[in-house]
């Protein structure tokens, strides 16, 4: 069977993941490229007797060297044994998508490029004609719709044909101004070899990349500069790049880097003008209707803030049902378990343990879920954009731009996504400050513990509005820090905020139910791993040392004397102003491994205090786990609310820690955001608490 590798390009919101969840289904595979954090994803096609190897680069607007998803892509595409790249634009804004075609198009590989979203720009009135579009890029251009994998397999046709040598992808790279010409000339006749597996390929491709390297010295671009200086002839070369920018400057009055760019984005403009047509401007569109409100400068929040209540309403409202049945199941598994099981250290380790642990944390998947899913289908609708543009006047004002929302944004399902959606920001400080308020915004970690104390606390009601408002808290108190650090650790001025808003369009069911399948396996891998291995040591950190009262001593002496109550005890008086004791403590001190385990290890504390679930009757305890937790914390709903408050804020897992540490290239920051989180957790439980008993709230 012949093999193609293929590179999946495309700006954001052209609809790529779409079509790469088509074609690849569940055959992907998720990583990380080697040295980065960048999402490397990469799936099989099986497809005319071939079988294609689909590489899903990361959405980019450009092949600069401005953000580390630009490098990587380009680096792919460089440096890797690409066949060729299928580049997906958005139909209804060819203007800004063709920039990019041209760019990938400057690399030499054949292509193809498929127009995405055809159905809704043809209700735009938009018409392309296509034959003439092929003719002037050089390369098939074919109209896809990727909601309804329609013109997919085209693709693949198209990429068959261009390997097979039936259809043509012609080189048509930029021709730039005659006297820019002769400086990239004078370049590449110097270039060293520094894309050395181009050189394995063939002698024309390797003119080609070449080529490439020389634009890219001319506009100084810092990867490339960087590449050159390595090699041993870099001095010749790095003295006639100045010499060249020097003259263009001098000749036309600008950086040679504007001049080129210009150049682009004048001949997609030039194709843009012969091959399509444009709807008229009286015309408003669907998308234009609805962004006069969820963009109008007085409903654009309260919308916002509406939808994001809704959301957390029907994650706790239709949540409770399922959670209540895997709660009945775990409840029934510890008691035939614990039946069956003779009394000792093993049966206590499965059933309070493994079972109290790992239980505890898997009843809350359908919530987690649920958030999840509410949260993909908001992004798929375009809505998460204008989310981002709406808060953008309040992002300004504290240091940053809307586009920082986006990242946070991405932090209620999973910080670490979100930090690694920092990278799409061009200004290192934006960067670094969004990275350090992203772990404010409450990951789906942390939504078990507020459903569990939410339910155990508060009405059903009141639950998930008080969920709603730790999740508006995290923002606010992003918002704050930002402004903070912005202002005093690290200053300077904010960019300015461009950022494409998609239409309007309803989410590929099949594409969002495949993210929130991804992060029901991701959940559950997490459970059998990271909150297992914490459950186990838990259980024995509350089980030893015995205590001496044998050979049954009670389980509240037992868990005094224990190592966790020890540990506990240490660290009370720290906690004790906020209302919390040593159980808290190590419940808290447990999520420094992951933020379930907050509430595995709750489970493993309470389900020894309140004895075993198996107590030989045959009968499955009817007190729940939130009325077990509700019974003996000795919490009242104002306590509850600090801690929920206390679990938002403090330290995130280590696992963020360890992508702050990749994505910051050293321990300073992870160690600056463990303290600052610690300090601002402990200073806002206390003034919730103190201040709330001062005034008898909540008691």
């Amino acid at each position: 069977m012949k093999t193609i590798t293929l590179a999946l390009a495309g700006n954001p919101n052209s609809g790529k993941t779409t079509i790469y969840n088509h074609l690849t289904g569940a055959r992907q595979h998720v990583g990380n490229y080697p040295g980065v954090t960048v999402e490397k994803r990469e799936g099989k096609k099986i497809y005319r007797d071939y079988e294609f190897t689909i590489i899903d680069l990361p959405g980019i607007y450009s092949l600069t060297a401005y953000s580390p998803d630009e490098v990587v892509a380009r680096n792919v595409l460089l440096e890797e044994k690409i066949d060729l790249i299928v580049d997906i634009a958005d139909a209804t804004n060819v203007e800004r998508h063709f920039g990019l075609t041209v760019q990938l198009k400057e690399l030499g590989l054949p292509m193809v490029l498929g127009l995405n979203m055809m159905d809704l720009a043809r209700d735009q009135g938009f018409t392309f004609n296509f034959p003439l579009l092929s003719q002037l890029f050089g390369m098939p251009v074919l109209p896809v719709i990727g909601t309804k994998n329609e013109g997919v397999n085209e693709l693949l046709n198209a990429a068959i044909d261009l390997m097979e040598g039936k259809e043509k992808s012609a080189e048509r790279p930029v021709r730039y101004q005659r006297d820019i010409e002769t400086q990239i000339g004078y370049i590449q006749a110097l270039m060293p070899n520094i894309y050395e597996k181009n050189s394995l390929v063939d002698r024309k491709r390797k003119e080609v990349v070449d080529r490439w390297a020389a634009v890219k010295l001319l506009e100084k671009d810092p990867d490339v500069v960087a590449r050159v200086k390595k090699s041993p002839q870099s001095q010749p070369v790095l003295a006639q790049m100045e010499k060249s920018r020097r003259i263009l400057r001098e000749q036309y009055g600008e950086d040679p880097e504007l001049i080129m760019v210009d150049s682009r984005y004048a001949f997609a403009r030039g194709a843009i003008r012969e091959a399509v047509i444009f709807p008229g401007e009286d015309r408003a569109t669907l998308t234009e209707k609805i962004d006069r409100i969820i963009l109008n400068r007085v409903l654009g929040l309260p919308v916002f803030l509406i939808a994001m209540w809704l959301l957390f309403q029907l994650t706790f409202s239709l949540g409770q049902f399922p959670v209540g049945w895997i709660e009945s199941g775990v409840a029934f598994l510890a008691d035939v378990v614990g039946r069956g099981m003779p009394e000792g250290l093993l049966k206590s380790l499965i059933v309070d343990g493994i079972i109290g642990g790992v239980g505890g944390v898997i009843v809350f998947l359908p919530n987690v879920l649920l958030l999840f899913l509410g949260i993909t289908f908001l992004e798929g609708t375009g809505y998460m954009a204008r989310a981002a543009f709406v808060m953008d006047r309040l992002m300004h004002n504290m240091g940053l731009h809307g586009k920082s929302f986006i990242p946070m944004v991405l932090g209620f399902g999973c910080s670490i996504p979100g930090i690694m959606a920092t990278r799409t920001l061009e200004n290192p400080r934006d960067r670094l400050v969004t990275i350090l308020v992203v772990p404010l915004m409450s990951c789906g970690a942390r939504l078990p513990v507020y459903t569990l104390l939410a339910g155990a606390f508060f009405s059903p009601g009141n639950a998930g509005n008080a969920i709603f408002s730790i999740y508006i808290i995290g923002i606010i108190l992003a918002v704050i820090m930002a402004k903070v650090f912005r202002t005093w650790v690290l200053p300077g001025p904010s960019e300015p905020f461009v950022m494409e808003l998609p239409v309007y369009r309803l989410p590929v069911w099949k594409s969002v139910l495949l993210q929130v399948w991804e992060r029901a396996l991701l959940y559950l891998k997490k459970a059998g791993t990271v909150i297992l291995a914490a459950s186990v040591l838990m259980w024995v950190f509350f089980t030893f040392p015995v205590a001496e009262q044998q050979p049954h001593p009670d389980p509240s002496v037992q868990m005094e004397e224990s190592f966790a109550g020890r540990i506990g005890h240490g660290i009370e008086p720290l906690i004790k102003p906020l209302g919390f004791d040593w159980k808290t403590g190590v419940a808290l001190l447990a999520g420094f491994a992951a933020k379930e385990v907050v509430v595995s290890t709750m489970g493993t504390l309470y389900s020894i205090e309140s004895g075993d679930p198996g107590d030989g009757t045959g009968e499955v305890p009817e007190e729940s786990y939130a009325a077990r937790v509700k019974e003996q914390s000795g919490f009242t709903p104002l306590t509850a609310y600090g801690f929920m408050l206390f679990v938002l804020i403090y330290v995130p897992c280590l696992s963020t820690v360890a992508v702050v540490y990749r994505e910051t290239n050293g321990w300073r920051w992870p160690m600056f955001l463990i303290g600052y989180t610690m300090t601002l957790a402990w200073l806002v439980s206390f003034l919730v608490y103190q201040g709330g008993s001062f005034l008898g709230i909540g008691r």
